[in-house]
């Protein structure tokens, strides 16, 4: 017998909200059989929960994630998942490198002021440069 997860269960494991759950429900990105009022979510929930979570941390759009989930159900779909993937990943890389290039500017920049500042306060007397009363 396949195993079966709750909501909770699945809530606990990623260390989500069952609201996060019911959203991605909601969007159709899962879909757990019902027992009543009861969901229940199977393997394959389970994974596309995985995964589009796994998306959200390498910074992947929902429906970008999405799409790859659904490419697994098509013919040849894990390769063309892969290639995609790789794809993204690539390009999500080089938006990072550009941000961290940024980031270390804007830091070269700030550290560049305030030597600046520091020297100016010598002129009013102020040896170091730290004590300006703030």
């Amino acid at each position: 017998m396949e195993k079966t997860y709750t909501i909770s269960d699945l809530a606990n494991e990623f260390d989500i909200t069952t609201r996060t759950i019911r959203f991605y429900e909601e969007k159709g990105y899962i879909n757990p059989k019902r027992n009543g009022t009861q969901r229940i979510y199977d393997a394959s929930d389970r994974t596309s929960l995985r995964l589009i979570l796994r998306g959200k941390r390498l910074g992947l759009s929902l429906e970008e994630t999405a799409d790859m989930i659904r490419m697994y159900s098509e013919p040849g779909g894990n390769r063309k998942q892969l290639k995609k993937f790789i794809s993204r990943i690539g390009e999500k890389r080089a938006e990072m490198e550009r941000k961290r290039m940024d980031i270390e500017n804007t830091l070269d920049e700030l550290k560049r002021v305030e030597e600046r500042a520091r020297a100016a306060l010598k002129t009013y007397g102020d040896l170091d440069g730290r004590s300006c009363g703030c």
